[in-house]
């Protein structure tokens, strides 16, 4: 009795993870440039969830070298909204993506 009630608050820990992150399945593509539609931005955490075309969701934290621009012109996170189309140039790390340039295309 005593595994089961360990078993059952294990479970229940996992599943509340998976819902406190939205349980959003995101995936890892070789480095190169995409384009699609920002579906999330987080600003506290400097981050963006991007779809493409092929139903893929690529979750992208920007790190200090992040280029952000529209028409050319760098511009700020706030610039970013859900719903704009984006093109951004990934390199792969391992398991991360992380976003070299992210260009506002609308």
């Amino acid at each position: 009795m005593k595994s089961l009630i360990i078993k059952l608050s294990s479970l229940a820990l996992v599943l509340m993870l998976v819902v406190a992150c939205g349980g959003e399945s995101t995936d890892v593509v070789e480095s190169g440039t995409y384009e699609g539609t920002i579906q999330e931005v987080n600003a506290a955490e400097s981050e963006i969830y991007v779809k493409m075309a092929d139903d893929k969701t690529l979750e992208l934290y920007f790190i200090e070298e992040t280029e952000l621009v529209r028409d050319t012109t760098a511009v700020p996170f706030d610039s970013l909204a859900i719903g704009q189309k984006v093109r951004v140039q990934v390199e792969k790390v391992g398991q991360r993506l992380d976003p070299l340039r992210v260009e506002i295309l609308e």
